[in-house]
């Protein structure tokens, strides 16, 4: 059997694979508690459930036109528009089954052969993968726990060559929680307006904020031309399985992309798009609040916690549904932390490097799916089989 070699080039998201091992142990009856999956437990809000069963009773079933629903694409416009402070036209938004497919058709569209990326490591993985596998080459930036998870700006300026041709920033980040701060993202306006780069700025986690407020790099002059923003509703809503994602992007680019999903996948289903434009309502608002405040008291339980164990050093992050503790005082690698708690404490987590080389030393536990009373049980599970550090 043939395959293309490209294929040899292309990597995976761990989490579902981890996830898949929690579930086997379940069916040979393990009760696992899971912090490997970057997911919510809550429901998806009352008004867009409503306005999804409405759609299918509607017989909104059938084929759209592959960049989206025009309404749908009104209402985001006007979000990214108000949200962002910059002008936005439905002409700009491009509706996906869920966020990844905006990476992919964003690298596809502007990454040839031999072409430069930087991206964060620790990262999202799929950033790397599908550089890689479109050809180009991959510049890992690292994402530092001593600067509160930013990057340092001197290494970003050396990173950049005549290869480079996008770089990919993640606020707020996920593995690690933390957000870009002003000045940050000043030096990526920067450095990608004297370069004429590309950015693909990941904001699916804009709405999960426990502190401080939300900046994006297409607000800042002169950005907004050369931004991808990346969003979708899988986070803010608690809507993983509905598979609804959307990018905002020059107009040019967003006809490239749609023509991309026209290609593949056709087109995001018809009554989920019809759904999602519930979700700037004002009960929606509401029930996305409680889901925060909610979120950030399992965030603190869990990082008190954690700042307890031997030899763990774990910032309190101000976004997202992560915590990224530094391990490295326990003298174990991040495999080796993982392995213990899957098989010992049987609490399924990830090893820091599923994000990257610049995640040994950490894992990452999610607190999205997991109710108090699970991460409590977790904690006492975790103390029992922790090492005593070195």
């Amino acid at each position: 059997m043939q395959i293309a070699d490209r294929i040899g080039r292309l990597g995976t998201e761990q989490a579902f694979g981890v996830l898949a091992r929690a579930k086997e142990m379940e069916r040979k009856g393990i009760d696992m508690v899971h912090m490997e999956i970057g997911d919510l437990d809550f429901d998806t809000p009352e008004p867009i459930k409503a306005a999804g069963l409405k759609a299918l009773a509607e017989n909104k079933t059938h084929y759209l036109p592959s960049q989206g629903l025009f309404e749908l694409r009104e209402v985001l416009a006007a979000h990214i528009a108000k949200t962002r402070g910059i002008a936005v036209g439905p002409e700009q938004v491009v509706v996906t089954p869920g966020g990844k497919p905006t990476i992919f058709y964003t690298i596809l569209a502007t990454v040839n052969p031999g072409d430069e990326v930087i991206l964060p490591s620790p990262g999202f993985p799929a950033y790397e993968s599908v550089v890689n596998f479109v050809g180009g080459k991959s510049v890992l930036l690292p994402i530092l726990a001593e600067r509160e998870f930013n990057f340092d700006p001197a290494e970003l300026e050396r990173l950049v060559t005549p290869k480079t041709r996008l770089i990919i920033i993640n606020s707020p980040h996920n593995p690690t929680g933390g957000i870009l701060t002003h000045e940050s993202l000043e030096h990526v306006a920067r450095i990608a307006k004297q370069h004429d780069l590309w950015v693909l700025s990941d904001e699916v986690y804009d709405r999960l904020i426990y502190e401080g407020r939300f900046e994006s790099v297409a607000s800042l002059p002169g950005m907004a031309e050369r931004t991808i923003i990346l969003n979708a509703y899988t986070k803010s809503f608690s809507m993983s399985g509905w598979r609804l994602g959307y990018g905002v992007m020059p107009a040019p680019l967003a006809a490239i992309e749609a023509n991309l999903i026209n290609n593949s996948v056709s087109c995001t289903p018809n009554f989920t798009q019809w759904a999602g434009i519930e979700g700037f309502s004002r009960a929606t608002d509401e029930a996305v609040n409680r889901m925060c405040t909610e979120l950030k008291e399992r965030r603190d339980l869990l990082t008190k916690a954690v700042n307890e164990l031997p030899g763990v050093r774990c910032h309190v992050p101000r976004g997202t549904i992560y915590l990224f503790p530094d391990i490295r005082g326990t003298g174990k690698t991040s495999q080796e932390i993982y392995e213990l708690l899957f098989s010992e404490a049987h609490v399924a987590t990830l090893p820091g490097t599923s994000f990257g080389v610049h995640g040994e030393g950490f894992i990452r536990l999610s607190f999205g799916p997991t109710p108090r009373e699970r991460i409590a049980e977790a904690i006492t599970r975790i103390r029992k089989v922790w090492p005593a550090g070195s």
